[in-house]
């Protein structure tokens, strides 16, 4: 990995501090977190003793104050240690964001303080049954009422949907088609109408849980929109570039990762009378995929810089998810490979890698609404 000229000595601190609480609180317990489908809520709650949520929120909200690149070194770490299980990007980078960019004080005081402590789990529901990345066509309604809206319809393939304590929701107001009608509100999973449907069994990213989750005549106080009704869609476009700049530093990190083990595999394992790294074909393709991986780092460097100095554009970002979360795919599928056989074992930690690879080119818009997105600015 080239030497990255964005981090100060404080990122680097504070990566050191990551990596140290990891090798307690997580590693040991990935494999116990992939087959129960759900990350522990202690160990949401021992990241918030450690600093770990919530950091580029101000200090008035239990935040850190910090910037983005803390946020970074988050993602890069949990998949650096082999899992993107516990979803900080939805967390810290998404949900926590909406809430202090958009929410009233009484609703920031009301929940950044607990999502800093890992007493609240961020939910964000946007993805319905019939609708994914075409996010006008959002069907969930916000029925005006006395004192606030109604909210009727249901949301799939939601991220930490059975750990959620708080969620934001997409939902139409009124009978106007479009993304016009769209609001974004804010509300505990706790209150009635708010029902949890069944966690969702994936082909992989197994121990991030996803849910369904369904609204029956949930009340929602007015002071719990988010902004100006009918401003939702402009919300979301706001903020979907940090959250696919967030998908494209993990998927950067666990190419990365992937790389790293296939590495230290193929210099072990022998065939043929000598180790498989010695023959060219192990080379060739090892050196292919570390100049890929150069390229990257050095373009994710870019995009993070562009994010926290606030210039990092809609489709850059599109582009940004476009190519790191492509670019998973073919590290990963080349690395396990190289392991053979056992590549395909579930034991050996390359199979898990792989598995969870493949929904990312789907995860926070499909590489077909990237190209699309992109293709408008040219």
């Amino acid at each position: 990995m080239l030497n990255r000229a964005i981090y100060t000595e404080e990122h680097q601190q504070f990566r050191e501090s990551v990596k140290k609480m990891y090798a307690k609180e997580l590693v040991p317990y990935v494999e116990q977190w992939e087959q129960e489908g759900i990350v522990s809520r202690a160990f949401w709650q021992a990241c918030g003793e450690n600093g770990m949520l919530l950091p580029d929120i101000p200090e008035q909200y239990g935040g850190m104050g910090l910037d983005f690149r803390f946020n970074a070194i988050i993602l890069e770490e949990t998949a650096m240690a082999g899992t993107t299980g516990p979803a900080f990007g939805v967390h810290n980078d998404i949900v926590a964001h909406y809430i202090n960019n958009y929410g009233s004080e009484k609703v920031k005081q009301e929940w950044l303080p607990k999502m800093a402590t890992g007493g609240a789990i961020g939910a964000i529901c946007m993805s319905e049954p019939s609708t994914g990345s075409d996010l006008k066509e959002v069907r969930t309604k916000a029925t005006p009422v006395e004192g606030g809206f109604v909210l009727n319809g249901s949301k799939t393939f939601i991220t930490n949907g059975i750990n959620a304590d708080v969620a934001v929701i997409a939902a139409r107001v009124g009978d106007d088609s479009g993304a016009k009608a769209i609001s974004l509100f804010v509300t505990g999973c706790d209150q009635k109408g708010f029902i949890k449907g069944r966690k969702l069994d994936k082909v992989g990213n197994r121990s991030s849980d996803t849910a369904e989750l369904f609204f029956e005549d949930l009340f929602i106080p007015a002071e719990n929109m988010l902004g100006k009704q009918g401003d939702g869609f402009i919300y979301m476009m706001k903020e979907l570039p940090q959250e696919r700049l967030s998908i494209a530093i993990s998927c950067q990190a666990a190419a990365q990762h992937a790389y790293d083990i296939a590495v230290g595999y193929v210099k072990e394992r022998r065939a043929f009378g000598k180790a498989v790294f010695d023959f060219q074909n192990t080379k060739f393709v090892l050196a292919n995929l570390k100049a890929q991986l150069q390229v990257g780092w050095a373009h994710l460097d870019a995009c993070i810089e562009a994010l926290v100095e606030k210039r990092l554009t809609t489709d850059e970002a599109a582009a940004a998810k476009l190519w790191h979360s492509e670019l998973r795919c073919k590290v990963v599928d080349d690395c396990l490979q190289m392991f053979g056989g056992y590549g395909y074992i579930e034991e050996y930690e390359i199979a898990r890698l792989w598995r969870d690879a493949r929904v990312m080119r789907i995860y926070g818009g499909t590489s077909e609404i990237m190209k699309d997105l992109i293709s408008r600015s040219i």
